[in-house]
């Protein structure tokens, strides 16, 4: 990763902590090294606001201080609080909607236990979205399938599991998939919906690394959704790992990738099938459309 161009003026960032050039280039390592992250020099101002958060809770005065606890402490807490703090999560319900008729026709052809795994599950909005998709194409099947939610982000794994939502969150979902998804808050709660029991249940959240030399993930899926994260890693990164999700697919099993994200890079292993969507290699099953 190039950490010498790009950079801005080496004047402080915010009015409280001086952000030196010095400071930037290793934060940007040191993200890439941790999670795959490759941070633009467009970045600067954003790293500053997150980490200058995490310097005022531990009452350090400067950028360097902090980075040098880091790195003497490989192994402690603060790393997953870095990690957290630098992590982007944009989500929405059905977000990139044309991608989930296409998942409950698939669900339909597979064979049963039908498992997908949703590979950046930020606050939850993307795996109970797939759920719900699964219960409305499997019906009485869909107590056998199951979603493997994982994010880098401790925080809103947290959250995600609560399956709690604002109401401007589900404002967009149609009002039967309200009615039968969600519930209500009233009281204290209200302005609020929590997802239902039977849609939670089908859903197990869990941290994991896309960078980790080891997933703790047993058997291959029908689908891997892995959406708008590649962006944020260079290309030979995205390489490895997709890479590694080959062996994690059943032989049917389709790929969902970001509108803005392009695996044609790895022809040797993965086929376009649909818009954003990805088949292995050798996969003789018909063209979704």
């Amino acid at each position: 990763m190039n950490t010498n161009t790009d950079f801005a003026a080496s004047a402080p960032v915010g009015p409280d902590f001086l952000l030196t050039d010095q400071d930037f280039s290793r934060i940007r390592e040191l993200i890439h090294q941790r999670a795959g992250i490759a941070l633009s020099g467009q970045k600067r101002q954003m790293v500053y606001s997150r980490l200058a958060r995490r310097l005022r809770e531990l009452r350090l005065k400067e950028f360097s201080t902090y980075l040098g606890f880091l790195e003497a402490n490989p192994d402690g807490d603060e790393w997953q609080l870095f990690t957290n703090a630098l992590t982007t999560n944009l989500t929405a319900f059905f977000r990139e909607a044309h991608h989930f008729p296409v998942l409950a026709e698939h669900a339909k052809k597979c064979p049963q236990p039908l498992t997908v795994w949703c590979s950046a599950a930020s606050t939850g909005e993307e795996p109970y979205s797939i759920a719900m998709t699964l219960i409305d194409a499997l019906g009485s099947r869909a107590g056998a399938a199951s979603v493997v939610a994982t994010d880098i982000d401790t925080q809103v794994l947290a959250k995600a599991a609560t399956g709690v939502f604002t109401a401007e969150q589900v404002s967009k979902l149609p009002p039967t998939y309200l009615k039968r998804f969600f519930l209500k808050g009233t009281g204290a709660h209200e302005g609020r919906v929590r997802v239902r029991p039977e849609v939670v249940a089908m859903v197990k959240f869990e941290r994991l690394n896309l960078l980790d030399p080891k997933w703790a993930l047993k058997d291959p899926f029908d689908a891997i959704f892995c959406r708008n994260v590649m962006i944020y890693f260079d290309k030979p990164t995205q390489g490895k790992i997709l890479q590694r999700f080959a062996p994690l697919m059943k032989p049917h099993g389709l790929l969902f990738a970001g509108h803005s994200e392009n695996f044609s890079f790895a022809s040797q292993t993965f086929r376009l099938r649909g818009q954003t969507i990805y088949e292995l290699v050798g996969n003789s099953t018909k063209a979704a459309t």
